[in-house]
């Protein structure tokens, strides 16, 4: 959590002098299998390929900043010392490609949570876009040329208002549906078998351009 909020989790790297593009990624489900509310280390499982398409965001210096719903801790499920041990497994897994994340943020509000964090609409839970927003002010990020992977059609509307397009990685066909509902002219919508997959194809496309090693 942060100081200054119990529901919250913002961990982000320096800005940069010159706005960049970055990629942002849901969690579970993207990063990791989801095991409905994670949260002990020892059932972390990494989703084959995506800390070596990680890394190559790395290399072309995009950041790379997850963005997670987390309701299992409003529900009551594990608490924030099971996230930070979550991550912190997450982050040997990726250092072990030689990939590692520029930012985490998290939300744990959630209309059925116990106590405090019985908060049903948070400008940060996705769909609502305040954990892309915060990321893109701190980290002067170029959202407008940025793009995010979900399994969710909800992590592509946290989107939709300000960044070039996503892409789901979900294979059930309303997932696909209410995301192809997202694209506008401004927005784009890309479907893609995994992760690993929807990261190397922002890439090669051009949708995310890096600067190259510094």
């Amino acid at each position: 959590m942060t100081a200054a909020d119990i529901g919250l989790w913002c961990e982000l790297g320096a800005a940069d002098l010159a706005p960049r593009p970055a990629l942002f990624l849901d969690r579970d489900g993207v990063i990791v299998a989801d095991t409905n509310y994670l949260g002990r280390a020892e059932d972390v499982r990494m989703i084959e390929g995506v800390a070596a398409a990680i890394s190559r965001c790395n290399a072309l210096r995009i950041p790379v900043v997850v963005a997670t719903n987390q309701s299992g801790i409003a529900r009551g499920h594990y608490g924030w010392d099971g996230f930070r041990a979550v991550q912190a497994a997450i982050s040997e897994a990726l250092a072990a490609s030689g990939a590692r994340l520029d930012g985490v943020l998290a939300c744990a509000y959630h209309a059925e949570g116990l106590g405090p964090l019985r908060i049903a609409d948070h400008p940060w839970r996705k769909p609502n876009p305040g954990m892309i927003l915060a990321a893109g002010k701190r980290m002067n990020l170029d959202l407008s040329r940025s793009w995010i992977v979900g399994d969710k059609a909800t992590d592509l509307a946290a989107a939709a208002a300000g960044l070039a397009g996503g892409t789901l990685v979900s294979a059930d066909e309303r997932e696909r549906e209410r995301a192809r509902l997202l694209a506008s002219k401004q927005f784009s919508v890309e479907t893609a078998a995994n992760s690993a997959a929807a990261i190397l194809s922002a890439l090669e496309t051009g949708r995310l351009l890096g600067s190259g090693p510094s």
